[in-house]
């Protein structure tokens, strides 16, 4: 019998076709009334269309989230909340507004509505990370955590089936490290082996049709799943390479969890044998490793299996190793200097784990 601890994260989801229309009454149950609304400059038509819904509760666009979430960008966003008065964020998009919204809600206190458009799952995580001096540091504290998150399938059609694909492999990354977090438990084990499954169905459709609503739904509920298993464990060494890869080398998040998951997955894999089984399950590989079937993946979905296809330079890999090691997660692995050197020439070449 393994003994654990469980704990669950007080946010409300509302889930579904049409779930957008519930935004009004989401946000008078927040008790706020001016809300900030967050997004990228690509997604500012979508952040408009939130802010027309609320009328006069919006307190205005602030247009300029990106990924790492740079201090620079997080000091601007929260001045703008300040001199708007607004008592809440609403973070329409991806992981790159999400982060903002809990970039100022560290600050603040404000509460956050999370409206997703992409498979990140950091909605449902009290995970912060910023970025400044090219160093990313991530936290956990439960004030960054979405009260309210509104999952609506239509929100994601739009988003490219290539970028659906990076974006669900990133939630997978959350789950497949939460299969064997040092304070991981059955519960999450079910939601992880769930989350992956459901996510690697999903995407299998989308590519058939980027359109497929009940495809796009798929992934969302993976996307919840995945992201919530990150949300209560904690992550290891494939999470922390992303984390430096990124903060440091201004690589693309969803990109870089893509590409380094199978790698890591392979350093793990003789240390975490029932989690390794659970993957290859999930992906309906159970005959094959679960570095080799999550690259599979990757790779019959055209999506990117290299560092180098990235803009990673290959000088770079041993700082990016120094980096990783100088204050590495926990990992069910040993940390080894030249193992993790390895992963990551191998990561750079884009070689198939074997």
């Amino acid at each position: 019998m393994k003994s654990f601890v469980y704990s669950s994260q007080p946010s409300r989801v509302i889930f579904g076709l049409g779930a957008l229309r519930a935004l009004e009454q989401e946000i008078d149950l927040l008790g706020a009334h001016r809300a900030l609304v967050l997004c990228t400059p690509g997604q500012r038509k979508q952040a408009e269309h939130v802010a027309q819904i609320l009328g006069a509760r919006a307190a205005g666009i602030y247009d300029r989230a990106v990924m790492h979430v740079p201090m620079d960008t997080v000091r601007e966003a929260r001045e703008t909340a300040r001199r708007l008065g607004a008592d809440c964020a609403v973070a329409v998009g991806g992981g790159s507004t999400t982060g903002l919204g809990k970039a100022i809600a560290l600050d603040s206190g404000l509460p956050i509505l999370a409206i997703p458009t992409t498979y990140a799952g950091s909605e449902m995580t009290p995970i912060f990370g910023l970025t400044e001096a090219g160093i990313k540091k991530t936290g956990r504290d439960v004030r960054v955590l979405p009260r309210t998150v509104i999952y609506d399938p239509e929100l994601s059609v739009g988003l490219p089936v290539g970028l659906s694909v990076t974006s669900g492999i990133n939630a997978i990354a959350h789950a497949a490290e939460g299969l064997y977090a040092r304070d991981g438990n059955p519960v999450m084990s079910l939601m992880a082996e769930e989350g992956i499954r459901a996510m690697a169905d999903g995407l299998g459709q989308i590519a058939k049709s980027s359109t497929d609503l009940d495809a796009r739904g798929e992934c969302l509920y993976g996307a919840w799943l995945c992201g919530t298993v990150l949300g209560s464990v904690g992550m290891a060494l494939h999470h922390k390479l992303c984390h430096t890869l990124g903060g440091s080398f201004n690589l693309p998040h969803a990109e870089t969890h893509t590409v380094v998951l199978p790698h890591a997955i392979a350093y793990n894999s003789q240390a975490a044998p029932d989690a390794m089984r659970c993957i290859s399950r999930a992906l309906h590989r159970p005959d094959a490793s679960a570095a080799a079937a999550l690259f599979d993946l990757a790779r019959g979905h055209q999506a990117p299996t290299s560092l180098r296809a990235l803009g990673m330079r290959a000088e770079d890999l041993d700082r990016a190793a120094d980096i990783a090691l100088a204050n590495p997660y926990w990992n069910p692995r040993p940390i080894e200097r030249v193992a993790v050197r390895e992963l990551l020439q191998a990561a750079f070449d884009g070689t198939r784990p074997a």
